[in-house]
């Protein structure tokens, strides 16, 4: 996997912060983090994946449009997919239920974990799933 270009993040995600927020304050409030986290995403240092779906959603971006950007990408407007069926930043997206993911996560994490027991498997395919509900990704119920 290529190496993430978190500076040409921090640059788009400043941007638009400016088009949208009067302060680095405000928008880090809008995305329930703190101001000094936003300022490490616009500094292009690493911060946790799970901050990167809260940006998006403050800056009115699809989630994955922080990630996309990263890659190389470019950001999907909210707005242009409201209303529409789920897409993704590379095509129509393929609904998941919570249940696929869990499994899927937990086939992967065993092939790459294989001494890992099967609960440390659980909790990691569970923890996933949590992250993916709070994140919109993956909604209640499915």
């Amino acid at each position: 996997m290529a190496t993430r270009d978190l500076k040409r993040l921090g640059a788009r995600v400043k941007a638009h912060r400016l088009e949208l927020h009067p302060s680095r304050l405000a928008a880090a409030r809008a995305a329930g983090i703190s101001k000094d986290t936003w300022q490490r995403v616009e500094d292009g240092e690493v911060v946790r994946d799970s901050t990167y779906p809260k940006i998006d959603k403050a800056l009115g971006w699809v989630v994955g449009s922080c990630v996309a950007i990263a890659d190389g990408g470019t950001p999907v407007l909210a707005s242009e997919v409201a209303g529409a069926p789920a897409t993704s930043l590379s095509g129509p997206a393929v609904a998941l239920s919570a249940e696929q993911v869990r499994r899927a996560a937990f086939e992967a994490a065993r092939a790459k974990l294989p001494s890992a027991s099967i609960g440390d498997l659980d909790e990691f395919s569970d923890e996933l799933v949590e992250i993916l509900r709070r994140s919109g990704t993956v909604a209640d119920g499915t």
